[in-house]
């Protein structure tokens, strides 16, 4: 792995991916994206794995999504594909694992952030836990699966209202609470409450244990990712984008002064 992208194995079978931008409040960049999928495919290949938790370095931050300074230099429909699909496919095989996922989110969980979070199986949140489908402000849709993961959960009404408003979701939100595992944690302890889980879970027959992921998962709908990911490349290529971008990156540089 790179130094912005961890991959650890615990003795209890449980392996830990952990996003080390503490700095951006673990965005991802491209490199960091492409760690991201790799330490995907190496959890899959290993047999001996019970449960794997994805978290972000610090108590501030689970993952605000693509790293828009990076991204803006990349402003194509041929490069938001190129970035969709490279996420997108490291999501899917997240998703289709034959471990349980468990997303520890202390603070931000924004754009590609909630789209990660609801990729896994569990989401595990601390008090200060702030989840945002911001998309529409960024002038995009959800373009790592999220619109449709969101769907699932919560269902049409719910998940139009939270893509078309942007809003963010705290601790005390309903919509929040139907999406995430309570009791909620601590400020900053949702890596242990986490972990907690996950130890719990490698304890069962493993057996047992892929086998109730894949009896729930044959129940899901059919999948809509592939239409999803052809709505996005042109809304990437717009002005609409591109003037959210450099607002984002205005602001974001004038309360780093």
């Amino acid at each position: 792995m790179i130094n912005t992208l961890q991959l650890d194995v615990h003795a209890s079978g449980v392996a830990v991916i952990t996003i080390n931008r503490p700095d951006s409040r673990n965005a991802l960049d491209l490199k960091s994206m492409r760690a991201f999928a790799g330490a995907v495919e190496v959890v899959s290949a290993d047999t001996r794995l019970r449960a794997l938790i994805v978290t972000g370095a610090g108590d501030q931050a689970f993952c605000a999504g693509a790293d828009l300074a990076e991204m803006d230099q990349h402003p194509t429909a041929e490069n938001g594909a190129a970035m969709i699909a490279l996420m997108g496919d490291a999501l899917l095989t997240l998703e289709q694992l034959p471990i349980p996922v468990i997303a520890a989110i202390n603070g931000y969980a924004l754009g590609g952030g909630a789209e990660l979070a609801v990729a896994c199986d569990l989401r595990v949140v601390d008090a200060n836990v702030q989840m945002g489908f911001v998309h529409a402000k960024r002038g995009v849709i959800p373009g790592w699966g999220g619109g449709q993961r969101l769907l699932r959960l919560i269902g049409y009404a719910r998940a139009m209202e939270i893509l078309l408003t942007a809003r963010t979701l705290t601790a005390d939100d309903p919509d929040l609470q139907q999406i995430v595992m309570r009791p909620i944690a601590p400020q900053g302890q949702a890596f242990d409450a986490a972990m907690a889980v996950a130890e719990s879970i490698a304890e069962l027959d493993p057996a047992v244990t892929a086998s109730m992921k894949a009896m729930l998962r044959a129940g899901l709908p059919p999948s809509a990712f592939d239409y999803e990911r052809s709505l996005f490349p042109p809304l990437w290529a717009g002005e609409a984008r591109r003037a959210a971008t450099r607002a984002f990156l205005e602001r974001s540089k004038g309360n780093s002064q």
